[in-house]
């Protein structure tokens, strides 16, 4: 979808990828705060994975978020992230934008392996 403003187009997302990190010590109440995050707000949930995956600097679970349901699952992520980190980013088409240059960060900033993008 893209928007028209004074002769200028913008580019919106047709979703968000909402990525919670955790590690051996959390690994537990990320996947419980994720399938609350799915049942909750009736988002698709990817896998819990123990490993790091694509650009992710740790093991993350996924879900997708439709634009529709982005101001709610937010708002809720965080005030119920439990300390994870969580990682936000837009899905326009580009993903090397996404990820470096839309991207919302609650807790610690960490850096991807944007290489992946190349």
């Amino acid at each position: 979808m893209e928007y028209k403003k004074e002769g200028q187009s913008m580019v919106c997302p047709y979703d968000y990828h909402v990525h919670f990190y955790f590690d051996q010590n959390t690994v537990t109440s990320a996947r419980q705060i994720c399938e609350d995050v799915r049942d909750k707000f009736s988002v698709p949930m990817g896998r819990v994975h123990e490993k790091n995956v694509g650009p992710h600097p740790r093991w993350s679970c996924v879900l997708t978020v439709p634009v529709e349901k982005f101001g709610d699952v937010i708002s809720w992520v965080s005030l119920n992230r439990a300390g994870l980190t969580v990682f936000i980013h837009p899905n326009t088409g580009d993903d090397l934008k996404d990820h470096r240059d839309h991207a919302i960060w609650m807790g610690e900033m960490l850096a991807l392996d944007l290489t992946v993008f190349d």
